[in-house]
């Protein structure tokens, strides 16, 4: 049921957003810059909105973000429930599952931080 409500929204979503790009290009435009802008895509220099921007709201679009969020959903994590085996990507690039790690009765420590 969650799956088709997620379905229903993107959909609709993709729906309007490629309405409102034909209608009204150049405010379409302005608003996906200033999404880039609040990412801190725009910060690239090779960043350029034609090589990308167009690809908003199109089929390829709508199928990744159902991806996306459809993973989500897997990786839900509640209160006296089992933890979510969720993929991992370890330093070599190698697509895990945190299970993976697990060994016999130790417990598992996931540390969690960023350098900058």
């Amino acid at each position: 049921l969650q799956k088709i409500l997620i379905l229903l929204h993107v959909t609709a979503c993709v729906v309007v957003g490629k309405t409102l790009m034909v209608l009204f290009p150049n405010a379409m435009k302005r608003y996906i810059l200033k999404q880039g802008e609040k990412s801190r895509m725009n910060v690239n220099p090779k960043f350029r909105y034609e090589n990308w921007g167009p690809t908003f709201f199109s089929f390829k679009y709508l199928l990744f973000v159902l991806k996306v969020k459809w993973k989500r959903l897997e990786d839900e994590a509640h209160e006296g429930h089992p933890a979510p085996n969720t993929p991992v990507v370890t330093f070599s690039g190698e697509v895990r599952h945190l299970f993976d790690f697990m060994q016999d009765n130790r417990p598992l420590i996931l540390n969690f931080g960023s350098c900058t």
